[in-house]
């Protein structure tokens, strides 16, 4: 198989912590490739239609996408699947923390996109508030939540991983941690796992 991700991408981390947590890398060519919304990447269109990362190649030639659905399909074919809760409580609440930070995510790669792509003189900063806005509102429930999140590692606690790391790579001037002293323990700890030791994320 064959993943296409971007050593920037949080949603292309998110893939890669999910392969090394299960063990997968053995099976699992990871490829890096750039994409972004006014320059398409041809090989990974042909994979996916929508032209983005993550996307991962099956050896039948078909494809998946996007992260929740690659991560999932992972936790499966490892055999033990143990990221992604069987059904009730533990699952719901793994997949709402999942689409938590992969909401951050979006929003922050869209601010990105306006500040890294868009003329200046064209960049509208009330649209970029609002974005700014999903990312503290975003990080203030993680805060909440963050001193119950103990010793687990499910897909909702990687994807507030990558979401916090990516925030690090392209936003420090956010200061993220600041009044959310229990979300930068967790992330401090989780950040010594092998699986996301060797995920950083760089330009």
């Amino acid at each position: 198989m064959k993943l296409y991700v971007s050593p920037a991408s949080p949603f292309g981390r998110k893939a890669s912590v999910t392969i090394a947590e299960l063990g997968l890398g053995a099976r699992v060519v990871q490829e890096p490739a750039t994409v972004t919304p006014v320059s398409r990447n041809e090989d990974v269109a042909r994979g996916n239609p929508l032209g983005k990362i993550p996307t991962l190649l099956l050896d039948d030639g078909s494809s998946l996408y996007d992260s929740p659905v690659i991560c999932e399909y992972l936790d499966q074919l490892s055999g033990a699947p143990r990221l992604f809760p069987p059904a009730g409580s533990a699952r719901w609440s793994a997949l709402r923390r999942q689409a938590l930070a992969d909401g951050l995510m979006d929003a922050a790669i869209l601010l990105r996109y306006e500040q890294a792509l868009r003329p200046e003189a064209l960049r509208w900063q009330e649209w970029m508030a609002g974005q700014t806005a999903k990312v503290t509102g975003a990080l203030d429930a993680m805060e909440a939540e963050a001193k119950g999140f103990g010793d687990a590692f499910d897909i909702g606690h990687i994807a507030i991983a990558c979401a916090l790391g990516y925030l690090d790579l392209r936003f420090d001037h956010l200061q993220w941690r600041g009044g959310r002293p229990a979300l930068a323990a967790w992330f401090a700890a989780v950040s010594l796992r092998p699986s996301m030791a060797s995920t950083l994320p760089r330009v």
